[in-house]
């Protein structure tokens, strides 16, 4: 939505909450805080909300989110963003955050992005999945020096492979789905996987199979072993297969292995973890820092399940903590959203208010 730091004075954004993380938890986060009256600001280092989910299972089936029998994780996604618009969180992505720390007056909170993004927040939520996702690299030596110009974890623009040749590697749903819609762009896709059996949805495999049948993309199963790349510009890739090796003429590797979890920075934040994740109060899912709090997979405590349905009731408790760190003289009384008048006119308008007032 927005790109933020203050660009006439320099300094920090000044918000209620910085909430890290912009999958479902987060995107519900940002509603939640909207709902109880505390401004807020995303961060993600991903290049698109969604987290995991959108990552690693967008068009899977989720059949657990209350009042909803099913929907794949984009339509969730979808209706969580269109659920956060009438209070326009401003969501900053491709940002990792690097660094926090605690001012001795007034117990506010300094977030600062390895990208330069710098926030003053009263509270800080993490709901950052299972930590700071990174895509998992190919594992050659050679690859290094080609990423970003010829070796690519994700697609950020389809006409960069425009008459192309281009190896796609991977066995999942992002994998197969780019390797369908490269066809129509790319010069030749090849799909590279190392097993027979995919990780994607059977509909997409057997689209996939298809193409492969009719000539449009080419399948091999094996594994990635040398890139071939005289003077720093990748010419082929070399592919090991059971019996032997086959040599692929290529432009660009897109190597969509998935991706891998970790605290990252926050690990360094001292706050107590345990198993990797942040342990949590259950009262209100603060963690051993006052002020910071962690929601969803992030966060760990006894008998803790990893629902999204649970990471909404986490962020619910946890926001309403964090609204006395934004407001430490004032007290929140309870209104039932449904009694909420300014609430009902910021969602559904002046208008949709006395609609909805007639229809009863």
């Amino acid at each position: 939505m927005n790109e933020a730091t203050s660009p006439e004075t320099g300094n920090p954004i000044r918000t209620d909450v910085v909430i890290v993380g912009a999958g479902p938890v987060g995107l519900f986060a940002a509603f939640e805080a909207g709902v109880i009256g505390l401004s807020c600001h995303l961060v993600d280092a991903l290049g698109e909300v969604g987290g995991q989910c959108i990552e690693l299972y967008p068009e899977k089936p989720i059949f657990d989110i209350p009042a909803v029998p099913v929907c794949t994780a984009r339509e969730l996604v979808e209706r969580l963003m269109e659920q956060c618009k009438p209070f326009a969180p401003p969501i900053h992505l491709g940002q990792r955050v690097l660094h926090v720390e605690q001012r001795g007056e007034d117990k506010r909170w300094l977030v600062s992005t390895e990208q330069g993004l710098r926030f003053d927040a009263a509270a800080i939520l993490l709901s950052a999945g299972n930590g700071a996702f990174v895509p998992q690299r190919v594992a050659l030596e050679e690859a290094q020096a080609l990423e970003g110009r010829h070796v690519h974890y994700a697609v950020r623009q389809r006409s960069t492979f425009a008459d192309q040749r281009v190896v796609v590697a991977g066995g999942g749903d992002s994998a197969l789905d780019w390797a369908l819609a490269l066809r129509g762009v790319a010069k030749r896709v090849t799909l590279v996987h190392r097993r027979e059996t995919f990780r994607a949805a059977a509909a997409t495999v057997q689209e996939v199979k298809n193409a492969a049948a009719a000539g449009e993309l080419d399948l091999i199963i094996g594994t990635i072993a040398a890139l071939d790349a005289p003077g720093g510009k990748l010419r082929s890739v070399e592919v090991k297969r059971i019996g032997g090796s086959v040599v692929i003429d290529a432009d660009h590797l897109i190597a969509l292995f998935g991706l891998v979890a970790e605290l990252g920075p926050i690990a360094r934040w001292g706050l107590e973890t345990l198993g990797g994740r942040v342990a949590v109060d259950t009262s209100n899912y603060e963690s051993s820092k006052p002020g910071i709090f962690a929601v969803g997979d992030i966060a760990v405590y006894p008998n803790k399940q990893k629902l999204i349905l649970s990471g909404f009731h986490e962020a619910s408790l946890a926001l309403r903590k964090a609204y006395t760190y934004a407001f430490p003289d004032k007290k929140r009384v309870h209104v039932h959203s449904s009694y909420d008048q300014k609430l009902s006119e910021r969602i559904l308008g002046a208008e949709g208010v006395a609609a909805h007032a007639e229809g009863h």
